[in-house]
């Protein structure tokens, strides 16, 4: 009976101490994360696509970055900045002491040299990279100053006032001027950052490898090992989860992340996203060059429905080119009804040609804001012969699929945006003005190019009041719903869905998260 009793006492004194060692962070383990697809670049700066970019933020840092949870700007390599009184210069003050993975230290000189090989046809670099998302990174910086080794100013010729924002996108990341050296056009392939992962190995298609810096300047990462690994179906990525093969499932399905809600050993985090999934309409195709058949097109798809099946509630309807967690939102737009009879009213009076068949490109992968691209290019096709409109589904491996999208060759195809920089200047000129339709390499895939829209961006780039930017993008909103481009789809709920084993998981609106702090139970 002492010897029950004594044990007794013994678990219960000890109980405490167990439960307190499981919410200490804990430092070793392997994080197995489980995604939709392979990454297609890991030179951030020519980087386009979820998965790549996923990847990048665990090896690169910039000069400034989100919040953990918010769109917030906070230092990081920069440790503080100014703005000149003219809004014309940005000083930024470098932290000391950094040192890349490979041992190249940090300095102003790794800042120019990242930036200019972007934005100087001169410089050495320039011609190792394709910077298609240029308008949303630097492309409105004219000149790169060094000051010091640890001062460097950015000169614009024109006041820009999405610029910081703009530097903590993934598209600014801080290169090893070394490797930048060596490795020249296959940078991509070798990166080297001074963030709290190294890069180690990359088997494509399967798993990208990374290891924790043990030399980073700041608090050192919590796991040892991250391993991404490409799981295509939402399905496979979900039996990963549920047997523990993988920690982290990105980009579920509706139907998974209800499984994955009942299951005890399983977590699930959901936040309002800033992202936005969406028909882009090819404005430079004959059959679609008549705006009554856009209007036409966003009349016969049923988003609700929509939203209801395929989403399963995870969204909301998406009437503007960005989601209403966006500051500039114009909210008193009507969005285009439901309506079957006027998209065939709408395409009688474009005399709409019925006979001809229309290519719906779908989207091989998931992604948060389109979950089930298969599924969604399917109800679409039916929505759109319901009005005696005619769609073949194309499909593409991702990286084509992302190629001939910007270089035109759609009708119709599906895309999103995650919502970078949470700035409308980032949808709204980044992703349609007449500057981005150019191909090849065009953000704007709809290859829509009115020009009192793009000169609305372009005067909201300009102006720092916040008011009258509001102002400026509220018009901005009503020429793009005039014209549809697009089909705004929905803005979906951002979900992770980890184990439970897995602390201090982060999620921003975005998405995009280093993993830096993330703990795991052994």
């Amino acid at each position: 009976m002492r010897k029950i009793w004594f044990s007794l006492v013994l678990a219960m004194s000890l109980a405490p101490v167990m439960a307190l060692c499981a919410e200490q962070p804990v430092t070793g383990g392997t994080l197995i994360w489980g995604r939709g697809g392979d990454s297609v670049i890991l030179d951030l700066a020519q980087a386009t696509d979820g998965e790549s970019i996923k990847a990048g933020i665990q090896i690169f840092e910039n000069l400034v970055i989100f919040g953990k949870d918010s769109m917030d700007i906070e230092p990081q390599l920069a440790e503080s900045w100014t703005v000149s009184e003219d809004g014309l210069t940005w000083t930024f003050k470098l932290r000391q002491g950094v040192t890349f993975h490979d041992g190249t230290p940090f300095n102003a000189q790794a800042v120019y040299d990242s930036f200019a090989r972007v934005i100087d046809e001169n410089h050495p670099f320039y011609g190792y990279g394709k910077w298609k998302y240029l308008s949303l990174s630097l492309g409105q910086v004219s000149e790169i100053k060094v000051i010091d080794d640890y001062t460097v100013a950015l000169v614009t010729p024109k006041p820009y006032a999405p610029l910081l924002n703009n530097l903590a996108l993934w598209l600014c990341p801080i290169l090893s001027p070394q490797a930048l050296a060596e490795h020249k056009d296959q940078i991509g392939l070798h990166p080297v950052g001074t963030g709290p992962f190294k890069f180690v190995k990359w088997v494509k298609d399967d798993q990208i490898i990374l290891e924790r810096n043990e030399d980073y300047w700041g608090e050192k990462a919590k796991v040892d090992k991250i391993i991404l690994k490409s799981i295509p179906e939402p399905s496979a990525r979900l039996m990963a989860l549920q047997s523990g093969t993988v920690d982290i499932a990105d980009d579920l399905d509706p139907d998974s992340i209800s499984l994955v809600k009942k299951d005890d050993r399983l977590a699930v985090t959901e936040r309002p996203s800033v992202n936005v999934g969406y028909l882009a309409l090819n404005t430079q195709k004959p059959a679609l060059k008549d705006v009554r058949v856009r209007r036409a097109i966003n009349h016969a798809i049923d988003k609700e429905t929509l939203i209801k099946t395929i989403f399963q509630g995870l969204a909301v309807p998406a009437k503007n080119p960005f989601a209403p967690s966006i500051w500039g939102y114009n909210d008193a737009i009507t969005p285009y009804a439901y309506d079957p009879e006027q998209a065939r009213k709408l395409l009688a009076e474009a005399g709409f040609d019925h006979n001809a068949e229309l290519e719906l490109w779908a989207m091989p992968v998931s992604r948060a804001y389109m979950p089930e691209p298969v599924k969604t290019a399917e109800l679409i096709q039916a929505y759109l012969a319901a009005v005696g409109l005619k769609a073949k589904i194309v499909r593409h491996d991702w990286g084509t699929y992302l190629s001939k999208t910007a270089n035109g060759e759609h009708d119709m195809c599906m895309l999103g945006w995650l919502g970078g920089n949470a700035d409308p200047d980032n949808f709204l000129y980044g992703l349609l003005s007449a500057d981005t339709a150019q191909t090849p390499g065009a953000a704007n895939v709809a290859l829509w190019k009115n020009a009192t829209f793009t000169e609305l961006c372009l005067q909201a780039q300009k102006t720092f009041d916040k008011t009258e930017r509001t102002q400026l993008y509220l018009k901005a909103q009503e020429i793009f719903h005039d014209e549809a481009p697009w089909v705004p789809l929905a803005h979906s709920t951002i979900v992770r869905c980890y184990n439970k084993r897995l602390h201090d998981v982060p999620l921003r609106p975005n998405g995009l998260n280093s993993f830096q702090m993330v703990w795991k139970e052994k």
